[in-house]
Order: structure tokens, then C-alpha cells, then sequence
């Protein structure tokens, strides 16, 4: 029996030993743009999230919104053999090859955010992009009493989000034959819906509401009305991420709402650590969405 005891604590001391000297994983985030105040927090979310295991190792790049450049990066993940590579992508088609060719090399994936054609990956985590156009729709339609022309603000054009989010509204705000709908695309980019912003306000066109796919863009159209002298409380305006300026711009009432949409960092470190350990894990995992106004905006914390 003491022989016995003797041999288990010497087990333990070497597992424990094997276990310290064991070599980390390698969490690799492959992100579209860090030009994007959203895709930029979300990296560091991922960071922050992984410093707090000293069994990861985590590195990023930033493909400054270029599909081939990204593409490189993955490669580029595959060939340094990491452990796990996380995909923020800017197209839904043209990276599933090298997405394939990572998962035939034995390396984990996990798509966040944006998805991509098909299945071949480990993972997909994002939140219901469809309910988030239908919860914008609905608040403006009832705000605007189901009459008026809303100016829709579009993400990336080949981006999944954009397309879903995009059908959640139209299918939603068609239920209102009052309300006439216009579209333009702003990228994401702050500065790309200031020139769009400015087009529409020269050309004599407007609007009574605004949804805007992402706070970002939201900033950017505000910018060029307040630039205008045109009263951005003066109009209904919903955007998505609810960021840090988008609180304030409510609290203020120059933004009458955000949608808010986690950056989904947390459930990505979190969910390699399970495929890390071997466990499975859901193909697809949906992360809650929910609408911040002036009545809630005191309950709920910015995405950042």
C-alpha cells in the first residue's frame, strides 16, 4: 500500500511536470481589418481573454481589408502549424479553400462573426444578424407610426452579415407600406458613411430614420449632418454594436438606439480551451442580442 502511494504521488509530480513544460496552443486570429474600431476590439478581446491562461499563445494579423492578404495570413497560420486559427473575414466565398486546407491539416478553426459558405470548420460563433435588422425595423417602424423613407446604412457588400442583416430589415419594415426605404453602403467605416452621408444631404434627399449597421457608420452620417447644422436628434436613428460613443450619443439623444452586438471574444478563448481539451463542441454557437435606448442605456455596458 505505501508502495503503491509512493508510485501514485511520483505520477502526479511528473504529470504535473509534463503539464509545465508542455509547449502552449497557438491561438491564431486572422482579422479582416483592424482599420475597424469593431474588428480591432474584438482581436484585443481575444488577447485579453488568452492572457489569462498561461497554457495560450496568441498572435493576430491584420489584412487591412484586403481578401488576398488575408488569405496570405491564413496560409501563412498553416504553414507556423498553430494550434487554432480564429477567421474575421471580409468574404463569405473566397476564403473557404484555404479554410478547408486548414482543417485538412489537422488545425482547428473557428469562424467569428462573419460566416462563410459551407461548413468546413471547427466552429461558427456569432449572434441572429436576421433578428438584428428586425429589431431596428420594428423600433423605427413604430416610431415613424409606419410612414416615411428610411435611409438603410449597409456593412461590406460580400460580407454574410451584411446580406442578413440587410434581410431582416427589409423583410420586416416591407410589413409598413407607409415607409420607403433607400440603401447605402458605408463599409463599416465611419469615414466611408461621411462621404456617402454628405452625397445624400447635397443632393437635397431626406430622410426620417436611419438604421445603420453598425454604430461606426452611424457616427460617421451623424458627422456629416451635424456638419449640415442638420439635428441628428431630429430623426430616428438605430445602429448596431453599441459601442462607447453610441451610449453617449443616446444618453444625449442624438442616437435614438444601438443594437447590442457582442464582440464574441470571450465565447472564442472559452471555446478553444474546450477543443483544446478534446471536448466537442456545437458547430454553430449564437451569442444573445439585444436593443439599448434611452430607457435601458444605464443597465447595459458597451461592447467597448
Amino acid at each position: 500500500m505505501i508502495k503503491f502511494t509512493k508510485f501514485f504521488i511520483l505520477l502526479l509530480s511528473l504529470t504535473g511536470a509534463a503539464m509545465l513544460y508542455a509547449e502552449p496552443k497557438t491561438v491564431a486570429f486572422a482579422q479582416d481589418t483592424m482599420g475597424n474600431d469593431f474588428r480591432k476590439a474584438q482581436v484585443y478581446e481575444v488577447r485579453d481573454a488568452a492572457a489569462k491562461h498561461s497554457e495560450l499563445k496568441f498572435v493576430y494579423s491584420d489584412a487591412k481589408g484586403q481578401t488576398s492578404l488575408l488569405i496570405r495570413h491564413i496560409n501563412g497560420f498553416i504553414d507556423a502549424k498553430v494550434d487554432l486559427i480564429v477567421v474575421g473575414t471580409n468574404d463569405e466565398k473566397a476564403v473557404v479553400p484555404v479554410i478547408l486546407k486548414a482543417v485538412k491539416s489537422k488545425i482547428a478553426v473557428i469562424i467569428l462573426d462573419r460566416g462563410i459558405q459551407g461548413d468546413g470548420y471547427t466552429t461558427f460563433i456569432n449572434s441572429n444578424n436576421i433578428k438584428i435588422g428586425e429589431m431596428g425595423a420594428k423600433y423605427i417602424a413604430e416610431r415613424l407610426r409606419g410612414k416615411g423613407k428610411v435611409l438603410l446604412f449597409e456593412g461590406l457588400q460580400k460580407a454574410d452579415v451584411t446580406k442578413l442583416r440587410s434581410k431582416g430589415f427589409m423583410d420586416e419594415i416591407a410589413k409598413h407600406k407607409g415607409i420607403r426605404v433607400i440603401k447605402r453602403t458605408g463599409n463599416y467605416l465611419r469615414k466611408d458613411a461621411i462621404l456617402e452621408m454628405e452625397k445624400l444631404i447635397t443632393s437635397g434627399e431626406k430622410v426620417d430614420a436611419i438604421f445603420s449597421e453598425s454604430d461606426s457608420m452611424l457616427s460617421g452620417a451623424r458627422s456629416a449632418m451635424l456638419r449640415h447644422t442638420i439635428d441628428p436628434s431630429s430623426i430616428v436613428t438605430i445602429g448596431c454594436d453599441y459601442t462607447s460613443e453610441a451610449r453617449d450619443a443616446i444618453r444625449k439623444g442624438t442616437q435614438s438606439g444601438s443594437v447590442l452586438f457582442p464582440l464574441g471574444g470571450k465565447k472564442t478563448v472559452e471555446t478553444a480551451l474546450k477543443i483544446f481539451k478534446g471536448e466537442s463542441v456545437p458547430k454553430h454557437i449564437v451569442i444573445p442580442v439585444k436593443l439599448i435606448t434611452k430607457e435601458n442605456v444605464e443597465k447595459e455596458d458597451p461592447i467597448f
